[in-house]
Formats: C-alpha cells, structure tokens, sequence
C-alpha cells in the first residue's frame, strides 16, 4: 500500500495519528450501520415475498371472476358499463422511518369499492368482479410502497458498502503506512542523533 508523501515530523505524525484514529471510529460506525441496514432489508425483502405470494392468489381469483363476468354479460355490453364509472385515487408522498433514517414513499388511498351502475344493469359477476380487483389493487400498492423502500434500503446499503470498503482498503491502510514510515523514520533519525551525541562527546573527552 503507497504511504502518503509527508515529510517524517512529529507534527506530521500527530496528524496521521489523528486521521487513522477518526478513519477506524468511522469504518466501526458505517460497519455498525451496514449491519443494520442489512437486517432492514431483509425484513423487507421477506415482507415483498408475502406481499407477493398475496397477489398472485389474488391474480388467481380476480381474473377467473372476470373471465365469467365477461362470458355472462358480453364484452361490449361490460365495456359500457365501465366507460361509466370512475373512481378517484389519492396519491400522497410520505416519510418513513427506517434504520434511523427518513426514506420516502407513496401512499395511495384507495376509494370504497362502490357499485355505480343502475340495479337493472347489475349482475352479480360484475359486483364480484369489482370487489376483487379492489381487493387485488389494495395488495398492489402496499407491493410498491415496500419495494420502494426495498430499494431506497439496498442503495444504501452499497453506498454505505463502498465507503466501509474505501476506509478498508485504501484510507487506513495508507495512514497506517505512513504512520509506520514517521515512526521508522524519527526512531533513525533519535539514533543517529544520539551516536552523534556520544561521538562528539568522546572527541570532546580526548581532546
């Protein structure tokens, strides 16, 4: 690993010494933080696969219930009767607190499952038609509200990773290194210093 190029002081040595001290407090801070952020996306990640396994049986029974209706009432007669009914969805942008910090995510407000259409144009496979995709669209976007965060988690995760990975192999281990090379280097320079003390002592004492 290439040391910093600094000239070998003790004023320098003080300052790296400083520097790898902060640079191993912040690799055992972002490892910590790592860590958690690790098990909050595995709480997510398993909270998706749920999610999941719920829609795909609502898919299972929405889109047979669907397929019935068409066959009883027709697919032209279905289509205008849906031209006819809207529903409002409120979409909202919202904080939540994840592993100590706020991560942003949507919430969608779904309106009742509301039957709008005459009693003399209902049949009973268009009000199960309606109330199961309801059912299905309610599992749908608590699906993206935590993938969403699923995926805010794991960016984080390899930003943190990245810099966990910077301070291991590239920051400490240079200030490290160069530590070792101040330390060498003013241990050489004390003894050099301290036989040209005791030469200069000796040549004192036979003259």
């Amino acid at each position: 690993m290439a040391r910093e190029q600094t000239a070998p002081t003790k004023s320098n040595l003080f300052r790296v010494k400083e520097r790898l001290a902060a640079a191993m407090d912040g690799y055992d801070l972002l490892e910590q933080k790592r860590e958690i952020l690790v098990m909050e996306l595995m709480q997510k990640v398993e909270e998706v696969k749920l999610l999941e396994r719920d829609m795909d049986n609502r898919i299972e029974t929405a889109y047979p219930v669907l397929k019935r209706m068409l066959i009883v009432m027709g697919r032209e007669r279905a289509d205008r009767l849906s031209r006819g009914i809207k529903y409002r969805f409120e979409l909202e942008e919202k904080r939540v607190m994840t592993a100590g910090m706020s991560l942003p995510t949507l919430e969608v407000r779904l309106p009742g499952a509301e039957l709008k259409y005459s009693p003399a144009n209902s049949f009973a496979e268009c009000d199960e038609t309606v109330l199961e995709f309801f059912k299905l669209l309610k599992v749908l976007t608590e699906l993206a509200a935590v993938r969403t965060i699923a995926w805010r988690l794991a960016r984080e995760v390899r930003k943190t990773q990245r810099r966990v990975n910077a301070l291991e192999k590239m920051v400490i281990p240079t200030a490290r290194d160069t530590k070792i090379y101040i330390e060498a280097a003013l241990e050489e320079r004390d003894r050099d210093s301290f036989f040209t003390s005791k030469l200069l002592k000796r040549k004192t004492g036979k003259e």
